[in-house]
């Protein structure tokens, strides 16, 4: 079989699979990115997100991860559900932490694809990866073919928006490569202008991640400084802010994974509930999703911050 073949082989299943898009890209070095990568972290924009600093040449050079490494295979899972959390007044969670854990949903599908890839094609050395790895996911997916990287440092297709997870599979088979879309956010500068805390660059295309709320809301250990008080617009857990002025995301599409359902109290619960939240409570809503990630006593830290 050809490289074509077994794209489309490949993109056949991972569809099956529920993916909702899948690039292919030559794996090689990151030449552009690295520098871009090198400066950003220069300037401290990771803040105490030590990690994003660790593996440089990991993050730039999939041979690193997969020895003989020849294609990297970008897939899109949406998460966008039209779903809200009913009090208008309660604490918010980011969309994406609203059902079961993703790394964990989609992390089994990227394993279902590679264990199809070998029983149909032959040996093929490769490995999955799911936002916990030193891989540049936006930059491989913008070379996927699969969108452009906008303003707000968002992946985004002109067909479904932004509201979605990134995986890739690193592999040493041969694969047809796509090519990469032109930027489509023109003069638009709505997420710019949106951002509570300009965590945006004034011209985009750079995150501060330092000032980012989802940054302050779930990576950061420490106090969030007072300096942000009154600035979070009420995001307990990440920030969707970004998203919901992009126009682009008119195009979004609810997702099909019944695994990213909200826990049925998630929605319910009054500004009051979230104020007064247990963490027996916590354990019951957040059993298997991301928000764990910030824990109890993380969560607790964000809505008394809020008040």
């Amino acid at each position: 079989m050809s490289s074509y073949s077994h794209s489309q082989l490949i993109r056949d299943e991972a569809y099956r699979l529920g993916f909702d898009m899948i690039g292919f890209a030559k794996a090689e070095f990151m030449d552009t990115e690295a520098r871009r990568l090198e400066d950003w972290l220069n300037q401290y924009y990771h803040g105490e997100m030590h990690y994003m600093a660790n593996h440089f040449d990991k993050r730039v050079d999939p041979a690193k991860l997969v020895p003989g490494a020849k294609s990297v295979i970008s897939l899109v899972h949406n998460y966008y559900t039209e779903k809200q959390q009913e009090d208008s007044e309660a604490p918010k969670i980011s969309k994406y932490a609203y059902g079961k854990d993703y790394h964990f949903i989609i992390k089994d599908k990227l394993k279902s694809l590679l264990n199809f890839i070998r029983n149909e094609i032959g040996a093929v050395e490769g490995r999955c990866f799911v936002d916990s790895a030193p891989v540049l996911e936006r930059d491989w997916a913008k070379r996927s073919g699969l969108g452009w990287i906008g303003k707000n440092t968002m992946l985004i297709n002109p067909k479904r928006g932004s509201y979605f997870f990134l995986a890739e599979l690193i592999l040493d088979l041969e694969l047809e490569a796509d090519q990469p879309m032109k930027d489509y956010c023109g003069t638009c500068t709505r997420c710019i202008d949106a951002c509570p805390t300009d965590a945006i660059a004034p011209d985009g295309y750079i995150m501060d991640g330092s000032k980012c709320i989802s940054y302050f809301t779930i990576e950061l250990k420490d106090a969030i400084p007072e300096s942000y008080k009154g600035k979070f617009e009420n995001w307990m857990f990440g920030c969707d802010i970004c998203q919901e002025v992009c126009p682009w995301n008119r195009f979004s599409k609810v997702h099909r994974e019944p695994a990213f359902d909200p826990h049925p109290d998630l929605l319910t619960m009054s500004k009051q509930d979230w104020e007064e939240i247990t963490e027996e409570v916590f354990k019951v809503i957040f059993q298997k999703s991301a928000v764990k990630r910030t824990k109890y006593k993380g969560l607790k830290r964000n809505i008394d911050f809020l008040k």
